[in-house]
């Protein structure tokens, strides 16, 4: 059901369409932005609509503050590869723990030797 509605979205998605909607009637657009938004966030898990709500009210602040919709759109871009680079470091950090793990999973599989203390002169 969920990858249904996704596809039924992306498919009657139309740029040029939305574009001359945006100039010709920026109350419609918005209004249909909104629904559309909705109607995406609604189509996927429910444990996952929260975070998608969250994310979109970020995003609306950004757009809010920005003085064109280019700057909005370069800020999002901005957030975009920030959590992508978040993502990165937390890959890199797990990758680093899990080859520390293995590293002392090796030395303690090595032979165990004596140590014998010498005496100073």
């Amino acid at each position: 059901m969920q990858n249904l509605t996704q596809e039924k979205i992306q498919s009657n998605f139309n740029f040029d369409e939305w574009l001359e909607l945006s100039r010709r009637d920026p109350e419609t657009f918005e209004s249909r932005r909104l629904e559309s938004i909705e109607e995406f966030i609604n189509s996927v898990p429910e444990d996952k609509q929260h975070r998608l709500r969250c994310l979109q009210w970020k995003i609306d602040r950004v757009r809010e503050k920005m003085p064109t919709p280019l700057a909005a759109c370069v800020a999002i871009s901005d957030m975009m590869w920030n959590s992508l680079d978040r993502l990165n470091q937390l890959y890199n950090d797990c990758e680093s723990a899990a080859s520390k793990k293995r590293g002392k999973q090796v030395l303690e599989s090595l032979p165990k030797a004596k140590i014998i203390e010498f005496i100073r002169r």
